[in-house]
């Protein structure tokens, strides 16, 4: 069917959403996605931007309004509805099968016994690959995948089954910045063929350089509609979250704290995983950040730090101690914890209730004789973390795979704070939330550092190493090649450490 631009090809029309718990997620939203264009939604965690989202899809029916395609009224009972129609998502943790290849992944459900043709399978994969620029090897086993790889399956998925609309749930949050330069290119050649875009994403650079229009959500209600070139970043972000503008450097600059004694000292740390050997040291009441492009070994470190590396060689000390052996719990109980890049998977079992999740590092500690668990002890520990965390949740008995990223990422933080780290090893703590929970997960991390632990701080956003870090460690091809005092470097010198362009001096031309 053939559409005109004036005809939106989705219309979202004062939708509803009333929980039989008697929460309004949506309170009459209205949305246009037109023709050939990028959408842009956003809004803080809880704004109602997943809800809507569910609506559009049909995996959840609203409480009153109208959904419109192409122009006529419709009324899609599940997702596969939508799908046959011609809008295909994206979501943010796509459940993809880890014990498939990409090439049963990416054509998931296509199989139909005997017309499954294998070899007819690969050269579509190919050239679904060669269209957008960004090469998988069909026979690989998606476990085998980074985080970003499997997104990129995800894409690819979903543009194998050429939809009309093709809604993005937050797709760059995990992907490097060259799967982010693809992902951008695809996207905008799409467009220029006719496809349309729902684009989700807390990165409001990227929505400001990739839509045409935005609809910003707060509360469940729509504070801003309007075309993309009309509006500029400081009115998106207060539209966004309010009067309480995520600015983080209005806080009191991390040098303002003082450091004190070592409590984390490594020594020619290595691994065949990518990096070494690494000597660094980090202070209590310091924040000290890492730098570095993908594949620089960043998050690697951090795993063999934590002990989470069986190959790793080298000595890691905490609190002045003789060097702790190479385990998780003997570096938990030296001191040690972290918050891993990909909290669903490594930080936290999504299914439990939050209480259930707070108190896993520590549980022999609330336990009676360090054997039964004290069911009390560990409901006033996650009572006392939602309220010092302000995570959002109705009930501490809220399973975790309910929460919004941001508030997710605050319970993997809650299990730590209560017990006896001295030293918090952060990955990527502020990936794929908005900018409101970011503001709140760094100032977080200040507060910690100023409550005497210390901090090392593993992020893609730069503006984050210098507003946060005492220090800035440059990581490249696995090895330190700078150390940066943060209040006096730009991003410039950073990025050109961590590419391994030379830095030339101010004032010579």
């Amino acid at each position: 069917m053939n559409q005109t631009p004036d005809v939106p090809v989705l219309a979202v029309d004062d939708i509803h959403k009333k929980y039989a718990s008697g929460t309004y997620a949506l309170r009459g939203v209205s949305m246009r996605v037109r023709p050939g264009s990028v959408h842009g939604l956003l809004g803080s965690n809880g704004a109602g931007k997943s809800t809507l989202i569910k609506i559009v899809c049909g995996a959840q029916s609203s409480t009153s309004g109208r959904l419109e395609w192409n122009g006529s009224e419709v009324d899609w009972s599940t997702p596969s509805h939508a799908l046959e129609a011609g809008l295909a998502a994206v979501h943010q943790h796509t459940p993809l099968v880890d014990t498939l290849t990409v090439l049963d992944n990416v054509f998931l459900g296509a199989r139909d016994g005997a017309r499954w043709d294998v070899g007819a399978r690969r050269e579509e994969l190919t050239a679904l690959c060669d269209r957008i620029g960004y090469h998988l090897d069909g026979d690989e086993l998606v476990s085998e995948l980074s985080v970003g790889g499997r997104q990129m399956v995800a894409i690819i998925q979903a543009l194998a089954k050429e939809p009309k609309v093709l809604l993005l749930d937050e797709p760059t949050a995990a992907l490097s910045s060259h799967e982010r330069d693809v992902l951008f290119a695809v996207v905008r050649r799409l467009r220029e063929q006719g496809t349309s875009f729902v684009y989700v994403s807390h990165f409001l650079d990227e929505v400001m350089a990739l839509t045409d229009h935005l609809t910003v959500l707060r509360d469940g209600l729509v504070v801003l509609d309007c075309p993309t070139d009309e509006t500029d970043t400081e009115t998106l972000v207060t539209a966004v979250v309010g009067e309480r503008l995520a600015r983080i450097e209005d806080s009191a600059p991390a040098a303002d704290r003082p450091v004190g004694d070592v409590l984390l000292d490594v020594r020619d740390l290595a691994s065949s995983a990518g990096f070494g050997p690494v000597s660094l040291q980090v202070r209590a009441g310091e924040v000290v950040g890492i730098a570095g492009l993908l594949g620089s070994g960043r998050s690697e470190l951090l795993q063999a730090i934590f002990g989470a590396d069986p190959r790793a060689k080298g000595a890691v000390s905490v609190a002045g101690s003789r060097p702790v052996g190479n385990t998780p719990k003997k570096r938990i109980r030296a001191g040690l914890a972290l918050v891993p890049e990909d909290r669903n998977r490594q930080g936290l079992l999504p299914e439990w209730e939050i209480w259930r999740n707070e108190s896993l590092p520590y549980l022999g500690a609330v336990s009676w004789r360090g054997l039964v668990p004290r069911l009390s002890a560990e409901r006033r520990t996650a009572d006392r973390s939602v309220r010092d965390l302000a995570i959002k949740t109705g009930s501490i008995d809220t399973q975790v795979n309910q929460l919004s990223g941001g508030n997710a990422q605050k319970v993997v933080f809650g299990k730590w704070l209560y017990g006896s780290a001295k030293v918090l090893l952060l990955d990527e703590p502020t990936a794929g939330v908005d900018v409101g929970a970011k503001a709140d997960i760094l100032q977080l991390v200040r507060q910690q550092a100023a409550d005497g632990r210390g901090v090392l701080l593993v992020t893609s956003e730069l503006e984050e190493l210098r507003s946060v870090c005492d220090r800035v460690l440059v990581l490249r091809r696995g090895q330190l090649v700078a150390e940066l005092v943060s209040a006096e470097t730009d991003l410039h010198q950073i990025t050109a450490h961590a590419s391994g362009l030379q830095v030339q001096p101010v004032g010579q031309g």
